[in-house]
């Protein structure tokens, strides 16, 4: 009975909910989407500085979120270089003086709080020339007028970056009365039309009061007059006369109200109930940092205060062609299919009836061609939408174990519920392949959207999974070239483009470097250097090798001389990048101006694609001579020797497990990882493929997955996470578990899509007639070298 309701609950869901049904429905939710989020944006504004000035929440202890966009960390040397040559004043009373010490040690973590507490605190880089100061002006009052003035009159003293506020002081010391209320509305208007003033040339912010509420169990007793409710009172006077201040237009002074939401949740930890603690005070001047900062540093990682980033040539060019390909394929469709689709009525002689003629109509390459194009348009502009066009909002990551490890549990539970026979039972068969990439890639998604990066453990055993990425790689590109001898320019051209088609266009649409989509350089060189290895005379294939055992060892001598090669490499850093940085390789592998990162990302998995080719050589080697018994359901070795290399294989991968989840220095697991990754992929194999049972059966629920395994790594950059992957894209707000659902949705229908488009142009554009192919590939050669001088026009003109 179990197993008819299974089937039967497979079979309902397979038959109302299709893939193009699927893809239908996330097209309407992405319109809808769009429509809402801009209609979001037309009525709030969009403004995302004050947003950060004035909403968000913590995530956990320490992260803050600020509403639909991102807060950027800045580091001494960046902080420096946005601030050089300026001048920073904060004025006003203690609290002002603790965001100045934050502010400060952003630039100098050594600066200490010392000295009189209640008199001015200068503060000079003379390196950089910033200078910051801190001017003791506890009330607004005739003195802070004064300050004020001398800077609206002295354009050489006037500070870049004004911070000012000032309340509690006056409620202490007029015991709260309702006539220093009065008075306190009376000194802000007299102020306000100079900060108005000052505001048209420099950065000013009033800061409200931020100790709201109070913890009142840890105030003194000459604090207790100050209660949320006064604070409440003298922060509205404060905000209506510094937003009414600038009649018929907005305000100027920029009003810093986010620290009363930080308060709200640090307070209880305050010393004295008044006074914020360091972590709170650190966040608020890493916002004051961003507002100012960021629209002149830019960081690209989707934070605050940032302008659309300007259209690039190649940007345009590339709207241009998928615009005419939208308009092409609409010209072509009117014209072609609806003439085919009103065929002229024939009459049927013996019903009397008109019935039309049934015409099956082939489709022709030119409009696979054109559909192929305008639907890839359409999803480029979705992923420029989500990425580029601060349409959609964008949040922090923030981990944790359950956000982690309880999505796993999920899809292992429906990987199971998917289980069918495999249609062979071989070792590594192709849906066994499929499955292993679908399950890999699900977890390197969870991996990368909750952020366990930070959780070493996690770490490395998420790089076991990329080293047997690259492992199926040498395992499956070996295996082709050593049984099929097929070292024709054809096999070679239709793996490139499969490879790279998405990615190309990515670099084009989204301006960034080929190498910024790391691991598609990487399979694309070591499918090269398979290549070149086994296509290299003399060519050894299986069908050769067998007439003679010494083409075996020739082989062998093959390879040990592609070890020797990575080994040079791998210990020769400036070799290495000596060989990429050659023109035009250069322009492939640089990132931030140089191949480091390049060199860094090869090392880590150095060994393990030629570890794959090693197995596949013995395995092929021991097929060949029947040592293994790949029938149905049975042991893969006799029944001793299979129990005993399961064992060893449970042991073995449990073992790195242990030893990946006590590493504590994650640059030496790193340098051990290259020799040691290996343990555990050929114990998972053993583990996957001795019992004759497990290797009968795959999941279809990850081999769906694995089929578009390496469309979901590439699209995860812009669709699903945000910021080039450093935050996550947020298409419903206040709603992390239906945002969650709705946008991998989404995105995993735009990942099969764009596998299909992908499918589809590389029969057309790569022919199996070689004279037409190589007329195709000198017009890619042609459209890359065009690539290439686009590619050097943008950077003059950035310079």
């Amino acid at each position: 009975m179990a197993a008819l309701a299974y089937n039967l609950g497979k079979r309902e869901i397979n038959h109302y909910f299709s893939v193009r049904s699927a893809k239908v429905l996330a097209l309407v939710a992405v319109l809808l989407l769009a429509a809402c989020h801009f209609a979001s944006r037309r009525y709030r504004g969009s403004d995302s500085c004050e947003y950060l000035l004035s909403s968000g929440r913590f995530l956990g202890e320490k992260v803050w979120q600020p509403h639909s966009c991102m807060m950027h960390k800045y580091k001494i040397s960046e902080a420096k270089s946005c601030l050089i040559d300026k001048h920073i004043a904060f004025i006003g009373d203690s609290r002002i003086r603790q965001l100045f010490y934050s502010f400060v040690k952003i630039i100098n973590p050594q600066f200490k709080e010392e000295g009189n507490k209640h008199e001015n605190i200068p503060f000079e880089d003379k390196i950089a020339s910033v200078k910051v100061d801190f001017l003791w002006h506890p009330e607004v009052n005739g003195s802070m007028k004064q300050c004020i003035k001398v800077w609206t009159e002295d354009s050489v003293a006037k500070p870049h970056i004004i911070v000012a506020g000032a309340a509690t002081w006056s409620i202490k010391i007029h015991n709260g009365s309702s006539e220093a209320l009065a008075q306190y509305k009376m000194n802000v208007t007299s102020i306000a039309p100079l900060l108005e003033k000052l505001a048209k040339t420099s950065d000013v912010y009033w800061v409200l009061q931020d100790a709201d509420p109070v913890y009142e169990d840890l105030l003194s007793e000459n604090r207790k007059m100050i209660t949320n409710e006064k604070i409440d009172a003298y922060n509205e006077a404060a905000v209506s006369v510094l937003n009414s201040s600038a009649r018929n237009s907005k305000s100027n002074v920029k009003m810093f109200s986010v620290s009363k939401l930080i308060a709200q949740e640090t307070i209880m930890e305050s010393v004295d109930g008044l006074h914020l603690p360091e972590s709170s005070r650190e966040t608020s001047a890493m916002i004051l940092m961003n507002v100012y900062c960021n629209k002149i540093l830019k960081p690209i990682d989707g934070s605050c205060c940032q302008p659309l980033p300007p259209l690039t040539l190649m940007q345009k060019l590339a709207a241009c062609f998928f615009t005419l390909s939208i308009i092409g394929y609409l010209i072509f469709y009117i014209i072609h299919r609806n003439a085919h689709r009103k065929s002229k009525p024939c009459t049927d002689l013996e019903g009397g009836e008109e019935k039309k003629n049934i015409i099956n109509i082939p489709v022709s390459p030119l409009e696979i061609l054109l559909q192929s194009f305008c639907k890839l348009g359409l999803i480029m502009a979705y992923f420029y939408m989500c990425d580029r066009a601060n349409l959609f909002m964008k949040e922090n990551k923030f981990y944790t174990h359950s956000s982690f490890f309880i999505p796993i549990i999920y899809i292992l539970v429906l990987g199971v519920f998917y289980n069918e026979n495999t249609k062979e039972t071989k070792v590594l068969n192709r849906e066994q392949t499929d499955e292993w990439k679908g399950w890999m890639q699900l977890v390197i998604l969870i991996y990368h959207i909750s952020g366990a990066s930070t959780f070493l453990p996690v770490y490395m055993h998420i790089r076991v999974l990329v080293a047997a990425y690259l492992f199926q790689t040498g395992y499956g590109h070996f295996s082709y070239f050593w049984i099929k001898g097929d070292f024709g320019i054809y096999r070679v051209c239709q793996v490139l483009f499969r490879l790279n088609f998405l990615v190309v266009v990515l670099c084009i649409v989204m301006d960034r470097p080929y190498q910024f989509y790391y691991f598609v350089p990487l399979v694309t060189v070591w499918f090269m250097v398979i290549y070149v290895t086994l296509a290299l005379w003399p060519q050894i294939i299986q069908k050769k090798a067998n007439g003679n055992c010494f083409w075996h060892f020739g082989l062998l001598l093959k390879l040990a001389f592609l070890l020797f090669c990575i080994c040079f490499l791998a210990y020769s850093q400036g070799a290495f990048e000596k060989i990429f940085s050659l023109w035009p390789l250069s322009k492939c592998f640089e990132l931030r101006g140089n191949v480091y990162e390049w060199w860094f990302r090869w090392r880590l998995d150095r060994y393990v694609v030629f570890h794959g080719m090693l197995f596949a050589f013995i395995y092929l080697a021991l097929q060949k001579r029947q040592v293994l018994s790949e029938g149905k359901g049975e042991p893969l070795f006799s029944n001793r020797v299979s129990n005993f290399l399961l064992f060893f294989s449970v042991v073995s991968f449990l073992t790195y497990s242990i030893w990946a989840s006590s590493c504590k220095n994650k640059a030496k697991c790193n340098d051990l990882h290259p020799s040691v990754s290996v343990v555990q992929i050929l114990a998972f194999i053993l583990i996957r493929n001795i019992p004759g049972y497990a290797r009968s059966v795959y999941s279809s629920f990850f081999a769906w997955f694995g089929k578009i395994s390496l469309e979901l790594f590439i699209c995860q950059y812009h669709i699903w996470l945000a910021a080039d992957t450093r935050g996550i894209l947020v298409l419903i707000p206040g709603n992390p578990m239906v945002n969650i659902i709705v946008s991998t949705f989404i995105f995993v229908c735009v990942a099969h899509e764009i596998s299909q488009i992908t499918n589809n142009l590389a029969q057309i554009i790569i022919p199996k007639d070689n004279s037409s192919l190589l007329k195709r590939l000198a017009c890619i050669a042609a459209f890359f070298c065009g690539l290439l001088i686009l590619s050097s026009i943008q950077e003059k003109s950035r310079q």
